[in-house]
């Protein structure tokens, strides 16, 4: 009965706490971009103490008058001409446009970049994993591969953020009809948090549309 208890409660406590110290390490992060505010306007000099959290808002404030600012007409003339004296820079301008295809691509509502959950066999033939639809081959890539072929991500678990690019064919992929957010609970409890059955639906070969 007391091992029991004790494990309901590292169950309940061991998510919250964890949960908490992911905000904590977050805030934290962001809370840097008060050091753009000089030294007289700091919460330190107004109040004489900090403010965990400010910062956060401030850089939550700044993302969202960039993007108001990058809707309109003088927004967009900024910005180009910004990427225009990025461009003459030879090292600059590789990191940032190499940087802006992968954002565009996962965060713009018109990419299909981690919009679909896909089954492969990986590491070998019969073995299977979540993977992640990220496009097709490009660039000379193409020329080498015989047959039509997918750019897929497999990534780890617990750490979905670190894994591994493939490239297979068409025909060994399997379209989950499963959400991004279902397969990510997913990889990350190493399948142990498996979606509801009820509603998944049997998986198909990924369309051409793809």
């Amino acid at each position: 009965m007391i091992k029991r208890y004790f494990i309901t409660g590292l169950l309940v406590l061991v998510p919250l706490f964890i949960t908490i110290w992911v905000l904590i390490v977050l805030i934290g992060i962001l809370d840097q971009s008060l050091l753009l505010v000089p030294a007289s306007l700091q919460p330190e000099a107004l109040f004489g103490m900090s403010i965990p959290g400010l910062g956060a808002l401030l850089t939550l404030g700044i993302i969202f008058l960039t993007g108001v600012i990058a809707t309109n007409f003088f927004g967009r003339r900024i910005i180009q001409f910004w990427e225009a004296m990025l461009g003459r820079v030879p090292v600059v301008k590789s990191i940032y446009y190499s940087v802006k295809q992968v954002s565009d691509t996962l965060f713009a509502d018109s990419g299909q970049a981690f919009r679909k959950a896909l089954l492969v066999q990986y590491p070998r033939e019969g073995s299977w994993t979540i993977a992640f639809l990220t496009g097709k081959p490009g660039g000379d890539v193409i020329n080498h591969l015989q047959g039509e072929y997918v750019s897929v991500y497999v990534p780890t678990t617990p750490n979905p953020t670190s894994g591994f690019f493939l490239m297979m064919p068409k025909a060994d992929v399997v379209e989950l009809k499963m959400s991004v957010d279902d397969a990510l609970k997913y990889i990350v409890s190493m399948g142990v948090v498996a979606p509801d059955t009820k509603r998944a639906r049997k998986p198909r070969l990924i369309p051409d549309n793809s």
